[in-house]
């Protein structure tokens, strides 16, 4: 992969498959629950994640997506495109995702990393950018996201991980993760005085 946007492009596909990954085995209500004070859950974030990618690598290279994005209407509630409503399907919104991604794919490989774009909901003198710019932008986006995943997904079922396959922690047993965190949190408390 010498080719910066191959390169670029490779890094976004592979964040991309890692959040989809954290639903894989889970039923309808781990995936939509809410594990975070703020409402945080996997297909709220998958539904977000379709949002930015049929924006950034659509409306900004007056590309539009085509397809319906009913959460963004003014007269929905804010934050709608961050969590699943009863009537929204899952695999609706996961075959929405991978439509948002095909179309993102066919814009990143139709245009050459300098090509002009603007973000309008951006401030003024920041809103004229590349491809290239927005490739870092949506790389940092889904990985940001990827990373949610992965904690909602451990304080699931405990699982955890890159991806199938390579999961980058250490193969142990439950014992030793528990002794591992037992030994963390009482570093933690002796560092704040809490013997």
């Amino acid at each position: 992969m010498t080719d910066p946007k191959t390169h670029l492009h490779h890094y976004l596909t592979n964040a991309r498959d890692a959040v989809l990954w954290k639903l894989e085995g889970l039923g309808e209500y781990d995936i939509r629950r809410p594990l975070t004070p703020t409402g945080t859950n996997l297909l709220g974030l998958v539904k977000h994640l379709t949002c930015t990618a049929a924006d950034y690598f659509g409306a900004v290279f007056d590309r539009p997506f085509p397809d319906p994005q009913p959460w963004f209407d003014p007269d929905t509630h804010p934050g709608a495109d961050m969590w699943a409503a009863p009537d929204e399907p899952t695999a609706h919104l996961v075959d929405l995702y991978r439509r948002a991604w095909a179309h993102a794919d066919t814009t990143i490989t139709s245009l050459d990393l300098d090509a002009p774009g603007r973000v309008p909901w951006w401030p003024a003198d920041t809103a004229d950018v590349t491809l290239h710019q927005i490739l870092v932008h949506m790389i940092d986006e889904t990985n940001r996201h990827a990373g949610h995943a992965d904690i909602i997904r451990e304080l699931i079922d405990g699982a955890a991980g890159l991806r199938p396959g390579a999961t980058s922690l250490p193969t142990e047993t439950p014992e030793w993760w528990t002794e591992r965190r037992d030994t963390i949190e009482q570093a933690a408390r002796q560092a704040a005085g809490q013997h």
